[in-house]
């Protein structure tokens, strides 16, 4: 029998200031335990958490998959290592079809996903930077500065990290900071449409945005995985509709939500060509060169899919899958209309976050569990801002949005005064 023993090697300090688990896979253990101690509700139960889509890959983006792995077994089709960066063809059609030309080819590095790119990018900024992040946010931003040992501890009170700047985004300022109460940071996130509000920044609020970022001389990075779900006319979609922003901000993207591509893995990053850190070295170089030594470059069968999606037929595709899950948005915004509910998001986005009217998030999220049989996401997970509020999300069945509603209406009366 192997004895567990200490090694001579010091573990990362950082990693010991990390809270709890990472929070989705503290949502899904939740649900495992139940499952296990109620089995004969386990085939019940209906997730309205994890942001992870349902929907089939549509036909002819599936044909782009399937068209790049025939490939790999004919002597002309077959290929191996490629550029890191990502196929030249894809990276030109991203800057062309999603971003109509205001961003060149080469400004465009191809990845494994939105969320992989985060890592990357604080891989290249380091250790001594200062990150602000919207509160509530998308965990990754403040779990990776931490991992990077840019942060101090956590306050045992606020909740917050020592040294991130947490920007306040609650229903009161429209989810958007108060900038002018915000202390400068070096690298600000944001999200938008946001992950966990659902709010989508309006261009007025970008613009205040970008001139903050270059009042500071500071870079945003700009999340815009949600991007597709807008439909409001005017409102922007890319960081890049903001005059300015090519001299100041960074731009991850994913294909993930669009085509239903979480579990295929394929998306971008944006890194303007001009963009400088302070002693004039060109920003693009060294994500490149994190690229090139961190990454061998996305599967080319799955860049084959991405450039099926944004053919003329799977962008087609796409909107028909961005309008079915806005459809279940409108089925939960209905949802928090039965319980009595202030909701805020679902229009422009996948999720709606209801205001629970003062009560615990984690523990309204394990009633619903218990009683319903939904899985739900706590806005506590995604910071001290989200405490008081739930997250659902639209990437479901129809039906099981429609059954969810229903099984969540008939606990109206724990939302009454």
């Amino acid at each position: 029998q192997t004895m567990s023993m200490r090694l001579n090697v010091d573990r990362n300090e950082n990693f010991a200031k990390l809270q709890a688990g990472y929070l989705f896979p503290r949502i899904g253990k939740a649900r495992r335990e139940f499952a296990e101690s109620n089995p004969e509700l386990a085939e019940k139960i209906i997730s309205l958490g994890i942001g992870d889509t349902t929907q089939p890959i549509p036909s002819h983006i599936l044909s782009g998959l399937v068209g790049g792995a025939s490939e790999l077994g004919t002597p002309d089709g077959y290929s191996g290592y490629g550029a890191e960066q990502g196929q030249s063809s894809l990276r030109a059609l991203i800057a062309d079809k999603v971003y109509n030309g205001r961003v060149e080819a080469e400004e465009v590095f191809v990845s494994d996903g939105a969320k992989c790119d985060i890592s990357r990018l604080q891989l290249m900024f380091g250790s001594k930077v200062v990150s602000a992040v919207q509160d509530p946010s998308y965990p990754v931003y403040v779990d990776t500065s931490v991992m990077m040992g840019q942060t101090g501890l956590v306050g045992a009170e606020s909740g917050q990290f020592e040294n991130i700047v947490y920007m306040p985004c609650t229903p009161s300022n429209d989810f958007f900071p108060d900038l002018d109460q915000t202390p400068r940071a070096d690298v600000y996130y944001f999200c938008s449409p946001n992950n966990p509000t659902g709010a989508v920044a309006t261009k007025e609020q970008l613009e205040r945005l970008v001139q903050r970022a270059l009042s500071d001389g500071s870079i945003i990075v700009f999340d815009a995985a949600y991007a597709p779900f807008i439909k409001s006319p005017g409102v922007p979609k890319s960081i890049f509709d903001i005059p300015g922003a090519k001299e100041c901000a960074i731009e991850v993207n994913s294909f993930s939500k669009y085509a239903g591509f979480t579990g295929v893995r394929l998306g971008w990053t944006v890194v303007p060509k001009d963009l400088q850190f302070s002693d004039g070295s060109l920003v693009r170089d060294d994500f490149n060169r994190v690229m090139t030594t961190c990454f061998n470059g996305a599967s080319n069968i799955v860049q084959a899919g991405g450039r099926a999606c944004l053919s003329e037929e799977g962008l087609k595709e796409i909107d028909e899958l961005i309008e079915y899950y806005l459809g279940n948005a409108k089925i939960l915004r209905d949802l928090a209309d039965d319980l009595g509910l202030d909701k805020y998001g679902g229009t422009d986005s996948p999720y709606v976050f209801l205001d629970l009217k003062g009560k615990s998030s984690w523990d309204t999220f394990e009633t619903i569990l218990k009683q319903a049989q939904v899985v739900t996401i706590p806005g506590q997970g995604f910071g001290p801002a989200g405490e008081g509020f739930l997250r659902l999300s639209a990437f479901a069945s129809r039906e099981h949005c429609l059954e969810a509603r229903e099984r969540i209406s008939q606990l109206k009366h724990l939302f009454e005064d």
